[in-house]
């Protein structure tokens, strides 16, 4: 399927890996990560944000089945999407650091505006 990024895994551990990156990333701000997960958890963070800016029940349980703690999701009703309200879209930010010393993979920090 084009447009998603396969990360060398099968589809529910990367599912369950970017869940994992988005909840960090709602509850700390910024995470430090390789710059081509970052890509995929700046998209899926933005559409979480965007579904949270029109706060109903439906919209609270579409964001509960993706994000993995209560609080979190609290958290983006309460004090992430009031934030963007009159912005449409670029709540992220990735910033490139170079590559990891292990393996030389590309570095990224991604971080909420």
């Amino acid at each position: 399927m084009p447009g998603t990024r396969k990360l060398g895994r099968k589809t529910s551990a990367r599912t369950a890996m970017l869940r994992a990156l988005v909840t960090f990333l709602f509850e700390n701000g910024k995470i430090e990560t390789t710059a081509t997960r970052a890509k995929e958890v700046a998209s899926l963070a933005e559409k979480m944000i965007t579904i949270a800016k029109n706060d109903t029940l439906a919209n609270k349980r579409q964001v509960m089945a993706f994000v993995t703690k209560r609080d979190v999701t609290v958290k983006l009703f309460t004090e992430i999407a009031p934030k963007y309200a009159d912005r449409n879209g670029g709540y992220t930010r990735i910033t490139k650091i170079g590559p990891r010393r292990g393996d030389a993979a590309e570095m990224a920090i991604i971080e909420l505006i």
